[in-house]
């Protein structure tokens, strides 16, 4: 079972037919989403670049060319087919070799892995709020797939955390000790 096709298909029913115009919380989650993913592609961007893990600079890959440079040219195109004014952005970063920087000026895989995850988290829950209050089902979709999208990527992401002892676990609570 495809997740993205289950998701197509709950949807399809409801976005033939005239489009409602779209409500200003939409366009605020959809504004939003946008300007976060922006932001946070340049994070990953710069994280390219000095991370030493093979497999995390692969996820890094994944991440920014499967997910948030997808995301991003599907809402632009949105918000142009909606007259919708464009968030100013700051340019990409380029990709480079940038291993010589001082290793107490840069992050370290783990750091970079746990920021990775961090922001996957927030792009979680800002789809799940886009989802639950667009009425437009062409948006909600939007949202539903963008969330899917992280979700899938963060559980590969967390094996590979959990591999290398970089994943942050709460301590245990224990009922009885306080």
């Amino acid at each position: 079972m495809n997740p993205f096709e289950v998701l197509k298909d709950a949807f399809t029913p409801f976005m033939d037919g005239e489009k409602k115009p779209l409500h200003v919380g939409e366009v605020m989650n959809l504004w939003f989403y946008l300007t976060g993913t922006q932001q946070t592609l340049r994070g990953d961007q710069i994280s390219y670049n000095i991370v030493q893990d093979k497999e995390l600079k692969e996820k890094l890959k994944d991440v920014i060319y499967n997910i948030h440079k997808p995301i991003i040219i599907e809402l632009e195109e949105f918000f142009k087919k909606e007259g919708i004014p464009q968030p100013k952005t700051t340019p990409e970063k380029p990709i480079g070799d940038y291993r010589t920087i001082p290793d107490g000026a840069k992050m370290t895989d783990e750091e970079i892995a746990n920021f990775l995850t961090y922001y996957l988290v927030i792009g979680i829950n800002g789809a799940v709020r886009g989802l639950t209050e667009s009425v437009r089902s062409d948006v909600g979709f939007m949202f539903a797939k963008y969330q899917m999208m992280k979700v899938t990527f963060s559980l590969t992401l967390k094996t590979l955390m959990e591999e290398r002892g970089w994943i942050k676990i709460p301590p245990s609570y224990n009922q009885n000790k306080y």
